[in-house]
């Protein structure tokens, strides 16, 4: 009867979300963490609390399993499925104290259904937009072994640069949009796109020389005459998916940002479809060669930039986020520009590292084989990569949401489910890569030269794709989180002023050869993620979220983001 009135009181949504949930856990924390709420209220709650507190110690003392015990997880027993609870309610659930082991299976169930909605069509997203260059080259190396090493090396040395610098700036748009979604500051969003794509329209001008005149910089940097030629055709075609570049890659981290994630699935499987028969087209068909092969690849990417545009501009999803153009745009461009340069810089340091490796490959003695041979297994550590790119874009969605909303500790929680659920992946990864280490490289080339040194290196590709399973994740919750200019300083110590010398010394002064390069690599990406290990570990999150409103305001229209 006592209890029954203590529900029935007036007071009792006041005390809903902050009555302890874990009354059979431990009695004492129970009633230890009530007089610590009571002591911090004041007038007519407090009169009430006292006799809720009552209510509550007699339930203990007569040892009974109370309403109490319930009140935040009531849908959580043996016997149910996993609950559609909200991220605030967890949030309360996290902060009362050390959580009983009952509960963790369901905390990790919880978000692991959150993770893998957003994850599932982002890996999709990304693998596939990935394939679009790896059928293009699978194509291109039927053309011949020549033909193949100028579209790997203009593949890596120029559109692997484009496409680091485009990826890099379009994180920013991961952090702030993301952010501003957890927020709720809808309408800011679209303006934040909007600045991202003058950003990056202005970096795909000033990178078309650099297209153009491709054949030269390969030559500057040790490439053969006869691979630089082609590699020059090859990125000339290039140059319109440049462009395409600088539209889809700011759209895509806005529709990602509001976990609309599906359409662009769609739309990437479709895109891939049509890009491969329309390779088939060009190069078998129609006979253009290594050119028609990259204009093909150009055009593509501009069906699907076209596609996501209409989504955005028709779609009822977008309604809030996208009002339309506006010159808004093109006012505090700098704050948004800052963060943009430092999301590049430490996105570009990742991804052209590995690409770096690949040209100084060129420079061995039998440059074909070397160049041919790591080019086939950075191809597939590029799937992998992608497909932990995929997760770790909807871990930055994830934690930035979280950290808009000021939720830091499912932020946190979300970090540690995400990196075991990756890990687990890579090793199963790592198995496959072992047990299929000569069918690898059959699907580009028949040379058996080629064919023996992939065999060769994939041990190593094993080794790197288990690091992948933890690297990327954590660059994820690094953009998430607004990290971008401290992780460039841990790419560039850990990639350039230790792994690439080491590669470097273990590949020409040594018998290792190509071996030797990917053992640099591997020294690099293993500190790098230990680094990021750390600086995760040791991160405060409550007061990442104080960071993140902070930089709502400063990044995006202070009138539309004042909170």
């Amino acid at each position: 009867m006592l209890e029954a009135a203590c529900f029935r009181s007036r007071g009792f949504s006041f005390f809903h979300g902050n009555i302890p949930r874990l009354l059979k856990d431990s009695q004492e924390k129970f009633l230890m963490s009530n007089i610590h709420l009571q002591g911090k209220l004041q007038g007519a709650d407090k009169p009430f609390f006292d006799k809720h507190l009552a209510c509550s110690a007699r339930a203990i003392t007569m040892g009974e399993e109370s309403e109490y015990s319930r009140a935040l997880l009531p849908e959580l027993d043996s016997h149910s499925r996993i609950p559609d609870l909200s991220s605030a309610t967890i949030e309360e659930f996290l902060e009362h104290g050390p959580v009983a082991a009952r509960w963790w299976p369901r905390l990790v169930a919880w978000e692991s259904r959150l993770l893998w909605i957003l994850s599932g069509s982002s890996i999709i997203v990304s693998v596939t937009t990935f394939m679009l260059s790896f059928v293009t080259q699978v194509f291109s190396g039927h053309l011949g072994a020549l033909e193949l090493a100028g579209a790997s090396i203009a593949n890596v040395g120029i559109q692997g640069l484009a496409y680091g610098i485009m990826l890099g700036m379009a994180s920013a748009v991961q952090t702030v949009c993301g952010q501003a979604y957890g927020a709720k500051k809808y309408s800011s969003m679209g303006i934040i796109c909007q600045r991202a794509i003058i950003l990056h329209l202005g970096a795909a001008f000033l990178l078309t020389f650099l297209y153009w005149f491709s054949g030269p910089v390969l030559r500057a940097i040790g490439q053969t005459d006869s691979i630089a030629q082609q590699g020059e055709i090859f990125a000339r075609g290039l140059i319109p998916q440049l462009y395409a570049f600088a539209l889809s890659c700011p759209m895509q981290r806005f529709l990602q940002a509001q976990n609309i994630v599906n359409p662009l699935a769609y739309m990437s499987v479709s895109v891939l479809l049509l890009h491969t028969l329309l390779t088939w087209i060009a190069v078998y068909v129609l006979e253009y060669g290594l050119l028609g092969a990259a204009l093909t690849l150009s055009f593509s990417w501009w069906v699907f930039v076209i596609l996501i545009g209409l989504y955005i501009v028709l779609s009822p999803s977008c309604k809030e986020t996208w009002t339309g153009l506006s010159a808004t745009a093109f006012t505090g461009i700098w704050p948004y520009f800052k963060l943009t340069v430092s999301s590049a810089v430490m996105l570009c340091l990742e991804i052209w590292y590995s690409q770096g490796l690949v040209l100084i490959a060129g420079l061995l003695a039998d440059p074909t084989v070397s160049l041919d041979s790591i080019s086939i297994c950075m191809n597939y550590l590029n799937w992998d990569m992608e497909f932990m790119l995929g997760l770790s874009a909807s871990t930055s969605v994830r934690v930035g949401n979280e950290l808009g909303a000021g939720h830091a500790k499912v932020a946190k929680f979300s970090v540690m489910v995400v990196t075991g659920t990756s890990t687990i992946i890579s090793i199963i990864f790592s198995a496959i890569v072992l047990s299929f280490r000569v069918g690898l490289s059959k699907l580009f080339t028949s040379d058996y030269q080629v064919i023996e040194a992939v065999s060769d290196l994939t041990p190593l590709l094993a080794i790197s794709v288990f690091l992948n399973g933890i690297q990327p994740i954590l660059s994820g919750v690094a953009i998430g989180s607004g990290w971008q200019a401290t992780v460039a300083y841990v790419n560039l110590t850990t990639y350039y002023v230790i792994g690439l010398p080491i590669g470097c010394v273990l590949g020409f002064k040594t018998s290792l050869g190509v071996a030797g390069i990917w053992w640099g690599m591997v020294a690099g990406v293993l500190l790098q993620t230990i680094t990021l290990i750390i600086l995760t570990a040791r991160t405060n999150w409550d007061s990442e979220v104080l960071k993140a409103v902070e930089r709502l305001k400063k990044s995006a229209n202070e009138v539309m983001l004042e909170v």
